[in-house]
């Protein structure tokens, strides 16, 4: 006898596949991602059999933590191009950064710098303290948009500071302009059951633009596998995302 109580798989018609992912940290050896070529190869390997056709690739750019500069990131991208090419891998790879808002960030928007960047919208992919609000974030905006790029925040879900009242803080920032890009593994509570409320609702409310990896290491593609297989993974991907056009 079936069930009346068998709890129904919700639907979301025919989704496209995410095959562009554009939070990385795949070069190897330059922040907090891959050690190695060899381990770089080996997510993007893996990347690939999960039908990612382009992976852009953000180091971290942070004050005194993470020196890199356009010169050490474009470079490590040439050598990593260069083995990919040599295994004939079918992967296109492309670099930018995740800014991290401090003073050096200001620095180089004050002195109007050329930022690394992607898409034709020149998105600008940045990200703040986990604990603390910037007093400048909304300055940093502005000047952002004035400059003529896209800001995307990476992971909004994941910051401590929007933990409380977090539906109008993101609503605000969505009204200035803000783009979102939710970790796919928050979907699967891997940071924090905060962090996968919130990233639920982001869902919810339809103000996800990107859906990213923010691939590290082997523990966060582990955890990948989980998280694609959640309810609102499949949502996002019924939903407007960005990803893809990308390619």
């Amino acid at each position: 006898m079936i069930s009346l109580f068998r709890r129904k798989t919700k639907s979301y018609g025919n989704v496209l596949p995410i095959t562009v992912d554009m939070h990385s940290h795949l070069l190897p050896g330059i922040d907090d991602g891959c050690k190695s070529f060899d381990e770089s190869i080996g997510l993007i390997k893996e990347l690939i059999a999960l039908g990612y056709k382009k992976l852009i690739c953000t180091p971290h750019i942070m004050g005194d933590f993470y020196r890199n500069t356009p010169e050490i990131i474009l470079g490590k991208l040439d050598q990593l191009n260069d083995i990919i090419k040599q295994l004939g891998l079918d992967i296109e790879l492309g670099a930018a950064a995740e800014y991290y808002l401090d003073e050096s960030f200001m620095e180089r928007i004050n002195k109007t710098e050329q930022l690394l960047c992607f898409g034709k919208e020149k998105y600008v992919l940045f990200e703040t303290s986990y604990m603390n609000a910037s007093p400048h974030l909304e300055n940093v905006i502005f000047m952002l948009q004035s400059l003529g790029y896209t800001p995307v925040l990476a992971h909004p879900e994941r910051y401590v500071y929007l933990f409380e009242n977090y539906k109008q803080k993101l609503h605000e920032l969505h009204k200035k302009g803000v783009l979102f890009q939710v970790n796919i593994n928050s979907l699967s509570g891997y940071y924090s059951r905060p962090s996968k409320k919130i990233a639920e609702y982001l869902i919810d409310e339809e103000l996800v633009s990107f859906l990213g990896t923010d691939m590290h290491g082997q523990r966060h593609f582990d955890f990948l596998l989980k998280s694609r297989e959640t309810n609102y993974y499949k949502k996002a991907l019924s939903q407007q995302l960005l990803n893809n056009k990308l390619l």
